[in-house]
């Protein structure tokens, strides 16, 4: 599953298995029709695992915890639960680890599907899942949100009351029998500056403008709180990496359905697709000059609701390898008023083929993601590129 994407549960009981390299916290909450729980025994976790119709299961450390599920049980105006995640070591971030959610029927263990979501950083905690009701038939939702304040922002959100830790005791000074020393105060201390973030680490948005992103980095194409205009364009370019050399590349964009299921393609053999939702600009056969050699316009407000990623790709259908090409790039530039929003340098090259370079994921809320890709594979043509783009979503 991809974020936002959802499927027709068809059975009764199921069961979500949340798996990471680290050991985390899992737990419930179970929300009426206006987004919140109806008392703390609503939420469900390790030191409250049973409620009416949800149970928690410890992995004990070496198994991924989980949360069961019986719709049948679940109490009148019970409509959702929300399925989260956390790590258990204080402090701990997302960054560097990949949690996967597996949803099973709880009655034979069978898999339904399974969701790991986007790249994350520096978030605490996770809304990983969500079951939910909707007319009148039950339902799976991956959502992956994350929260900076851990799984008590979680909490509160969702209308459990957290209580804060009592502040320490403030030591009483001993009664002054002799007027104390005056001593000059201490010389003010430059605060600390924040720790540089991991290259490629973290998701960011277009609020100071314009973003260059590394590998694997992901902006949000929001502005302000709000999504951008949906009308963007993908140019990519490239340069043969010999003077007097031409390269003949070709870029295409492949796009995908909730399940990783391919859809459509489009590239130099066929340049429009989804009912002109998406256009190609035509074949480059040399790559000289300055500019995009290729560009891919999509009008993201006219996707069809299940186009829920995006892979662009560039392949030399010659056989050339792109350690022959030089200053490889793509860049998303707003339809509207032409101004370039990201942009991704592809830096290094390896003896293939085919480069997925950057992909466009519909996040649960509507709005989309870039993340920058530059992963290399042996593919000369879009075809080949079907089956690498959708594991790489």
């Amino acid at each position: 599953m991809t974020p936002g994407s959802n499927l027709a549960l068809g059975v009764p009981r199921v069961t979500v298995d949340v798996a990471a390299p680290v050991r985390l916290d899992v737990s419930a909450l179970l929300l009426t029709a206006d987004g919140k729980v109806r008392s703390d025994d609503d939420f469900i976790f390790y030191n409250q695992p049973m409620g009416p119709g949800v149970t928690y299961r410890s992995g004990g450390g070496t198994n991924p915890d989980s949360i069961t599920v019986d719709t049948a049980s679940l109490p009148p105006g019970i409509e959702k639960i929300v399925v989260t995640a956390s790590p258990d070591a204080a402090g701990q971030t997302f960054q560097g680890i990949e949690p996967t959610a597996t949803l099973r029927n709880a009655d034979d263990n069978s898999v339904l599907a399974t969701f790991t979501p986007p790249q994350l950083g520096t978030e605490t905690a996770l809304v990983v899942m969500e079951v939910y009701l909707r007319g009148g038939a039950w339902k799976a939702r991956a959502v992956g949100q994350g929260y900076a304040n851990g799984l008590a922002g979680i909490a509160t959100d969702f209308g459990v009351t957290v209580e804060e830790p009592a502040a320490p005791p403030q030591p009483v000074a001993p009664p002054q029998t002799i007027p104390p020393v005056p001593v000059a105060p201490p010389a003010p201390v430059a605060p600390a500056a924040p720790p540089t973030p991991a290259p490629g680490a973290g998701k960011i948005n277009l609020d100071k403008g314009r973003v260059s992103l590394q590998k694997n980095q992901t902006v949000s194409l929001v502005k302000a709180g709000r999504p951008l205009l949906s009308q963007v364009r993908m140019g990519l370019g490239w340069e043969p990496a010999f003077h007097g050399k031409d390269i003949d590349l070709d870029a295409s964009v492949i796009a995908y359905g909730p399940q990783r299921n391919h859809i459509d393609s489009c590239y130099f053999g066929k340049l429009t697709i989804l009912n002109g939702a998406i256009k190609h600009s035509g074949d480059n056969l040399t790559g000289e000059g300055g500019g995009d050699d290729e560009v891919i316009a999509v009008d993201l407000g006219r996707l069809p609701q299940e186009v829920t990623g995006l892979v662009f790709t560039v392949n030399s259908f010659s056989g050339q390898k792109f350690t022959e090409v030089a200053k490889a790039y793509c860049r998303l530039v707003d339809a509207a008023t032409d101004q370039e929003l990201v942009r991704f340098d592809l830096t290094g090259a390896e003896p293939q083929t085919g480069v997925m370079m950057a992909k466009l994921v519909r996040q649960f809320s509507g709005e989309w993601d870039m993340t920058a890709m530059g992963d290399f594979v042996k593919a000369r043509t879009v075809r080949n590129m079907v089956k690498p783009a959708a594991e790489a979503l």
